[in-house]
């Protein structure tokens, strides 16, 4: 015998379809799309808070020139100028000799010592941590201009290579370039200051 099947009601056929139609939205749901501009805002707003607080840094730059590499070994004798800086004043090596203590002649030890005799030159005297500087500066450029005469080849040479050890101050090193860079007369010196490694 077949079964009887129940007949659904107006009322009930309207609640199923109500119930199985698809739903529609709010004019204020976004539909399962990402909002990002709140995201945006956030990333600005600390983006403009960062740019705000960021001190500024300011960068100094030392005019200096790369060794050329040539490709020659050169045929007319060459000073080579090395100056390293150390606690004990400037080592000197010209000609690839080691300038003696004096600057007159060749041998060992520091060319131009420190002098303590000199009264010290110190920028900040209220910094604690600022070492007095006795370098003999004037000595170092009587010293690089008494080696540049010695030959009528070297009158031609604008490079010094300067090294320091990792304990001398950033100022010493730039007092020694300045008195290497120009005489005493305010003729170019040595104008092109290489960076080396200490030797």
């Amino acid at each position: 015998m077949p079964l009887e099947t129940e007949q659904l009601s107006a009322a009930q056929r309207g609640k199923v379809r109500r119930l199985s139609a698809p739903k529609e939205l709010a004019p204020d749901d976004e539909g399962g799309e990402l909002n990002i501009i709140p995201f945006l805002d956030i990333i600005t707003n600390v983006l403009m808070f960062v740019l705000a607080t960021v001190a500024v840094t300011f960068t100094t730059m030392i005019d200096s020139h790369p060794p050329s590499a040539g490709g020659r070994a050169p045929t007319t004798p060459t000073l080579n100028l090395n100056v390293i800086i150390n606690d004990d004043g400037f080592v000197i090596s010209a000609a690839r000799q080691r300038v003696a203590t004096g600057c007159r002649g060749y041998g060992s030890g520091v060319a131009v010592p420190v002098n303590k005799s000199n009264a010290p030159k110190i920028d900040d005297p209220t910094d604690p941590k600022e070492k007095p500087d006795y370098n003999d500066y004037d000595a170092l450029k009587r010293c690089a201009e008494y080696l540049k005469t010695q030959l009528p080849e070297y009158a031609g040479e604008k490079q010094v290579a300067i090294s320091a050890n990792s304990d001398v101050q950033y100022k010493v090193i730039i007092r020694a370039m300045d008195a290497l860079r120009r005489s005493e007369k305010g003729d170019d010196l040595f104008p092109e200051v290489n960076f080396g490694v200490p030797q």
